[in-house]
């Protein structure tokens, strides 16, 4: 695993010990940001279920001006930490330890332009996650939040939460779903 373009191109992250986290590969990365682009230069990106931080770093290092970095589990946050250090981009980050509900209200920025979040598998978080970011301030009608989830999980619930799905992009276990408040 490593970052793909930017600042800290090329550079080597380290994930934790054990299966607990799924490092997202280069290849997805690299579609992902490819899309994500527009909305990266000096931006305001969240990190949401983070793992490893290897989304917030690739948005870090193209460029963006802030990233949040969200995650409950202390091997994670070491790893996001040091990952941060080794790549030098700490001071632009900011790293909560917390579950992402609560986390999500520590933030305090006026604008969000990117919500990534990438919870686990299965566990059904994402209807929560996105009824807590409905609440935000920083999420408005510009802000594009991307959920990674298994192929087969169901959206239909986004609408109940006051957002749209504006597309879904495939991959072959997995997709990342592109939502965005409703007008």
């Amino acid at each position: 695993m490593r970052v793909i373009a930017g600042s800290a191109r090329s550079m080597p992250l380290k994930a934790p010990k054990g299966m607990d986290t799924r490092p997202t590969t280069d290849r997805i990365k690299e579609t992902l940001f490819n899309m994500l682009q527009a909305y990266i230069p000096s931006g305001i990106f969240i990190d949401v279920c983070s793992g490893t931080g290897g989304i917030g770093i690739e948005a870090l290092s193209r460029g963006a001006a802030h990233a949040y970095f969200i995650d409950h589990d202390p091997a994670c946050i070491q790893c996001i930490k040091d990952n941060l250090h080794f790549t030098k981009l700490e001071d632009k980050a900011t790293v909560l330890k917390q579950d992402a509900y609560s986390a999500l209200n520590l933030i305090h920025e006026k604008s969000a332009d990117v919500v990534f979040a990438d919870p686990p598998y299965e566990a059904g978080l994402e209807p929560g996650l996105l009824a807590v970011l409905s609440r935000m301030p920083y999420v408005n009608d510009d802000t594009v939040i991307v959920v990674e989830a298994l192929l087969d999980t169901d959206f239909s619930f986004a609408s109940d939460c006051g957002f749209d799905i504006l597309k879904e992009k495939c991959y072959k276990t997995n997709k990342h779903v592109w939502l965005r408040r409703q007008s």
